[in-house]
Order: structure tokens, then C-alpha cells, then sequence
């Protein structure tokens, strides 16, 4: 059933809403924006709040509402998410484009109607409609026909009838809620959201929530004057993309990005739940018999029948969708313009804001829907000098730069940088966001009166230190590298040269003491005399570390270390110690294999042997030979267990040996 009272509160809401007009906006670098309402609502009246229909899960998710007088909001509504097709589909009739007046009667058979004709009107029950081709060149006829009081059915010509009338309540308000339906689906970018309060006095209200807004942009303008301090301005760029006029706000701008997300609250969401009925509850299945053959069919063979399983649920969509944008500008003056600082008012306070920064204007702004706005935030001297910055990158010139020192109080939001030198226009930067007292380097331009060129030299140094603990033996050797630049300033006038040198990972600085480190590179201050060339080499030293286990390596090894300076007397005796265990190691290893190819060959000989004795006993008339077999062979039977008792006793001096080389190794330590 449809709910004509609901709709009648929404239509009187729309029309009667009371405006809240924007007081406040505070713009994020994070894309979001700030804003607060505030009006007078009337006794039983509604507040109504438009917003784009993409902004709705952000409004959902930061409204608030504050009543001054300590009064109470009884609630809020908006407009659903609910797709038009789906919200026209829950009425009695449809209207397509174009749809004759007839098709519209004949879906509304039994609905009481009054038609007006001229100066009379007759009234009855729809008993239905039609159209009719016509001759051609003519409209098609339409007629719709009608069941009287009197109980006479009467077919009328509507193109005869003047009026039409919906005598039903019911009907007339379902078509007026059917229309309005169409006009919200076509407005699909505007959402409303209404503020209800049914107290019987009036009271000022005011609407917090944070939308999507474009991320606000900061320029500056830092002017060197011939005598003056430098200036730096600053210039706050705002467009008002939010459909509505901001008249006479507060305006403030935040410096830093806060947390902030999309959580879709707007759009409804639907589960998809399991089907699961109670067993009883299921229709019985038709069950078949079979004729008997023979026997009698057992009734327990036809129970416990598979029931077939729900099917999974369907799994929702989901989307991502990534935003940028980019600009650049360009500032030319005239030749012979003076640049002087802009007749400005920058009266925007700066003040600390938890993590945050925020620069609040303390003059009212106005900036019309669909435009944008410069509006100064900064205008002060500030501490700034000028210098070259060479950071290599294959260019033989350094840049034109300015060292800038944050001494204005307030922290500078990252953007371009206009440079203006005496009375001419310099070149352009871009600056980082920089905190109160912290220091940055911008540069701006190429300066064609400074060469810079670079050679590298390198050596490899000897071993500069030797430790021994757990068997391990670590050495540290170093590689020495001279990166030389060769400065030429071909101006008369003196410059200081900012030299970045990059930092490289197990690289050590020798010697010199940078100005200041950055994450990736050193910074030396280099002052240049005019017409003069200056060489500024910078030392650095790499230490190589390798460890090795000393019962692996070979005495030649360990004698290639015993002669190194880096060494001590006590060290030195040490290694030399094991290197001569080694060596008397390596002589016995070299006694046992000499005994073992001994040994192997005495016995290949003696099968020699035993294959001729084998041989001459199958002949006759061999006796003597196999007699003379017969004593070489237990001759080498006794060579053979000689060189066994030998071979056994060279493996336990090796092994006594090894013993003594594991407890000095194991001993050792230095």
C-alpha cells in the first residue's frame, strides 16, 4: 500500500524548508572541506541542506548538529539512494515518453474520474480507454469509456473533453507522488536533507559535516630589493565549486593532510541470507513403486532421500577509483618595471592547529559559485640570501639559488615561487611545505658564469686491521676515493657556491665537515672570488670487512698476514704458531698418502702374483717357478702389514696434530 501521508510531508518539507546559508569553511589539503551553517528555524519548521549526491557518504559520516539554547533536534531525514526505475515500479501505473492520455486512463480501470466537456462535467467509474488509428494526416483517435451513475455506459472523444479530475484521493495523490518522483530522479546530482523540530518556539540552529572540496593552492612571491630586506608574499588560491554562493564567510586554510577516507553509508546495502526450512515443512516428494517380482519391498529402503543444497550467495562489486591534477604558471615583467611588494592586506593569523596549521582570514570572503579567488595570506620580511647550488647531474653549471630561513612565525604551505631580483623577474621555483624557524634552499636559474667539471681518483689501501676470536679470523681493509671539483668563476663578482655531494651507503667523509647534511647529500659553503678557479676536493674511505674461519685456510694464507703492520709482536707469534701447525699437518697429510700409494701398489703387485701362481699350477713340469711366486709372495704379505703399522701411526701423529691445532685456535684471541 502506498503511504500517502509520508508523501505529504515530504512535498510540504521541501517547500517549506528554511534556508541555513554557509557561515564557515575550512579548506584541507587533503580534498575535503569544512563547513558550518547557521540560521533562525522557526517554530515547527524544517531545515533543508542541498548536497551533490557523490557527497553523501562524507556528510553521512561527519554531520553534526548543534541547537543554541541547549534544545533538541527530533530528527533527520534525507533522500534515499534508491534507483527511480525502482522507486516508479511501486506504482498502479507507468507513464512513458509520450504516453497518450488514453494508455494512462486504461491502466487505471475502477478509478472514479470527472470529465469536464464545455460548460458541463459527467462523472463515472474508468471502464477503460483506447486509441484508434485515424485517417491519414489525421491524430489517431482517442476515446475512453465510462460506467455512469445511472448505470449507462457512454463513450467519450478526448479531444472533445477539457478537464480531466481524479475524484479519489487516493489516486490523485499517487499521481502527484509519481511526478515528484520523476522531478527528484532528474535532479541526480542534488540530495536533500532535512532537519525536523516540532518544539513550539524558535531558535537558531547551526549544521557542521565535511564534503569534498578542491585541495586549496598556495603561491609566493619573494622579492630581493637593492635596499631592503627581502619579502616574501604569499597567495592563497580557492575555488568554490560547491554549487552555492559563500557570502561574507570565515574563511580558514589548513596546512597538512589529515586522515580521511569514503565510507559508502549512502547507498543501501542488502545481504544475502541462507535458505534454511525445517524438514516438516518441506512439500513431500512423489515417490514411485516398483511392481514385486518377487518378495515383499521393504519400506525402510525408501527413506532418507538427498535434499538438494541452497545456492552460495552472490558477492557485491566494489570499486576504486584514483584522482590528480598538476598546474604550472610563468610571470613576465617589462624591461625597466620596478618590482615592488603588492598593495595588499594580508590579514589572514597563522596559528598552530594540534599537527596542523591554519591560516584564518579575519575579514569576511565572498567568492560567487563556479569562481575562484586570490586571497593574500602573508606579507613580511623574511630572512633569505642568495647563493649557486651545484648538485652535479651531468650539467657543468650551477643554479641560481636562494637560502630561505622561515622567520615569519608561521609555517609556509608547500607551491611555486616567483623570484624577483632588483627590478626584474629571476626565474621560478618550487618549495616544500617549511615549518616556523626552519630553513629550505630554492633554486630558480641557470648560471652561465660558473663552471663546474669533476674528476675521481682512487686507491685501495692495505689491510688496517686484523682480529681473531672463535677461530674467525676478521680483516678490515679500506678504499680510498677523491672526488675533486674544479670551480671556474668566470664573473668579476665573489659568490658563495652551495656543493652538494651525494651521499653513498658505507661511504665515510674524511677529513672535511659538510655545512649542513641532507637524507641523500652533503652540503659544503664554498666562497669563490671573482675571476678566479678554485679546486674543493672531497675524501671519502670505504671499509672492506672479511672473515674467514682459520681451520680452513692454508699456511701461505696465514703468512700473507703475518708480516702486516697492523699487527702486534704477540699476534704476530700467534699466527705464526699455526701456521707452522699447518704446515707440519700438511707434511704428515702428505707421509699418508705417500704410504697409502705404497700400499696400494704392494698389494696389486701381490694379486699380480697370486694370478700366476694360479696360473702355473694348471700347468705341468712349473713347480720350481711357483715355488719362486711363493716366496715373493709372503715377502710382500710382510711389506704389506709393514706399511699398515706405518699408515696407522701417521694418522695419529696427524690427529694429534689437528688436536693441538684446535686447542690453539681455540685459545687465540686477539
Amino acid at each position: 500500500m502506498f503511504r500517502t501521508v509520508a508523501l505529504s510531508a515530504f512535498l510540504m518539507g521541501s517547500v517549506l524548508a528554511a534556508d541555513l546559508p554557509v557561515k564557515e569553511v575550512v579548506l584541507y589539503k587533503n580534498g575535503v572541506g569544512y563547513f558550518r551553517r547557521g540560521g533562525e528555524l522557526a517554530a515547527g519548521d524544517s531545515a533543508r541542506l542541498d548536497f551533490k549526491a557523490a557527497d553523501m557518504n562524507d556528510v553521512l559520516k561527519s554531520l553534526t548538529i548543534l541547537e543554541e539554547g541547549g534544545g533538541k533536534i527530533t530528527g533527520l531525514r534525507y533522500d534515499s539512494s534508491e534507483p527511480l526505475a525502482r522507486k516508479l515500479s511501486e506504482f498502479p501505473f507507468q507513464l512513458g515518453d509520450q504516453q497518450p492520455l488514453s494508455a494512462l486512463l486504461d491502466q487505471l480501470k475502477g478509478a472514479r474520474v470527472e470529465l469536464t466537456l464545455g460548460a458541463g462535467k459527467s462523472a463515472g467509474i474508468i471502464l477503460g480507454a483506447r486509441q484508434e488509428s485515424a485517417e491519414e494526416k489525421q491524430p489517431p483517435l482517442e476515446q475512453v469509456t465510462l460506467l455512469l451513475d445511472a448505470g449507462e455506459l457512454r463513450t467519450y472523444d478526448l479531444a472533445a473533453i477539457t478537464g480531466v479530475r481524479f475524484t479519489d484521493p487516493v489516486v490523485q495523490a499517487q499521481l502527484q507522488a509519481y511526478l515528484a518522483s520523476l522531478v527528484v530522479g532528474r535532479s541526480k546530482e542534488k540530495r536533500s536533507v532535512y532537519i525536523d523540530s516540532t518544539q513550539a518556539q524558535s531558535r537558531r540552529i547551526s549544521a557542521t559535516y565535511v564534503v569534498p572540496t578542491p585541495v586549496w593552492k598556495s603561491s609566493y612571491r619573494l622579492i630581493f630589493a637593492a635596499s631592503a630586506e627581502p619579502m616574501l608574499e604569499g597567495w592563497a588560491i580557492v575555488d568554490n565549486t560547491s554549487g552555492e554562493d559563500w557570502t561574507k564567510v570565515r574563511l580558514a586554510l589548513v596546512s597538512g593532510r589529515p586522515v580521511s577516507f569514503i565510507s559508502r553509508l549512502y547507498e543501501p546495502r542488502y545481504l544475502q541470507r541462507q535458505v534454511a526450512e525445517l524438514p516438516e515443512d518441506q512439500a513431500a516428494e512423489p515417490e514411485i513403486y516398483e511392481g514385486a517380482v518377487g518378495g515383499v519391498l521393504n519400506s525402510a529402503m525408501l527413506q532418507n532421500m538427498p535434499m538438494a543444497a541452497p545456492p552460495p550467495p552472490a558477492s557485491a562489486p566494489h570499486a576504486l577509483q584514483l584522482r590528480g591534477r598538476d598546474a604550472s604558471q610563468l610571470l613576465k615583467l617589462q624591461p625597466g618595471m620596478a618590482m615592488t611588494p603588492s598593495s595588499i592586506a594580508a590579514t589572514a593569523e597563522g596559528h598552530e592547529m594540534g599537527e596542523l596549521f591554519e591560516y584564518s582570514f579575519s575579514a569576511p570572503v565572498t567568492v560567487r559559485k563556479d569562481e575562484s579567488a586570490m586571497l593574500p595570506f602573508l606579507q613580511q620580511a623574511v630572512t633569505a640570501r642568495k647563493l649557486l647550488v651545484y648538485s652535479g647531474g651531468g650539467s657543468e653549471f650551477p643554479r641560481n639559488a636562494a637560502e630561505i630561513t622561515n622567520s615569519t612565525g608561521k609555517t609556509l604551505d608547500g607551491g611555486p615561487i616567483t623570484v624577483y631580483d632588483g627590478d626584474a623577474y629571476a626565474g621560478e621555483a618550487l618549495v616544500e611545505t617549511v615549518k616556523a624557524g626552519d630553513k629550505r634552499l630554492i633554486s630558480y636559474a641557470i648560471d652561465l658564469g660558473t663552471r663546474i667539471s669533476t674528476a675521481t681518483d682512487s686507491s685501495r689501501d692495505f689491510v688496517r686491521e686484523i682480529h681473531v676470536s672463535r677461530g674467525v679470523m676478521t680483516t678490515r681493509s679500506t678504499l680510498q676515493e677523491t672526488t675533486t671539483y674544479s670551480i671556474r668563476n668566470v664573473d668579476q663578482k665573489p659568490k658563495t657556491l652551495m656543493l652538494e655531494h651525494a651521499i653513498r651507503p658505507d661511504y665515510k667523509l674524511l677529513k672535511l665537515k659538510p655545512a649542513e647534511t641532507t637524507s641523500s647529500a652533503y652540503r659544503f659553503e664554498v666562497k669563490l672570488a671573482g675571476g678566479a678557479t678554485e679546486k674543493f676536493p672531497v675524501a671519502e674511505e670505504r671499509v672492506f670487512e672479511t672473515s674467514v674461519t682459520l681451520t680452513s685456510v692454508t699456511p701461505d694464507y696465514l703468512l700473507s698476514y703475518v708480516q702486516n703492520k697492523a699487527l702486534d709482536e704477540a699476534a704476530r707469534k700467534q699466527l705464526e704458531r699455526i701456521s707452522s701447525q699447518k704446515e707440519s699437518i700438511a707434511a704428515a697429510d702428505n707421509d699418508i698418502r705417500a704410504a697409502q700409494q705404497q700400499l696400494s701398489e704392494v698389494v696389486q703387485d701381490e694379486q699380480r702374483v697370486r694370478d700366476n701362481i694360479g696360473s702355473l699350477n694348471r700347468v705341468s713340469g712349473q713347480q720350481d717357478l711357483v715355488q719362486k711366486y711363493s716366496r715373493q709372495l709372503s715377502d710382500q704379505e710382510t711389506r704389506i702389514a709393514t706399511l699398515r703399522d706405518q699408515l696407522s701411526e701417521l694418522r695419529k701423529k696427524k690427529a694429534a696434530l689437528e688436536s693441538e691445532l684446535n686447542s690453539l685456535i681455540d685459545k687465540m684471541e686477539f
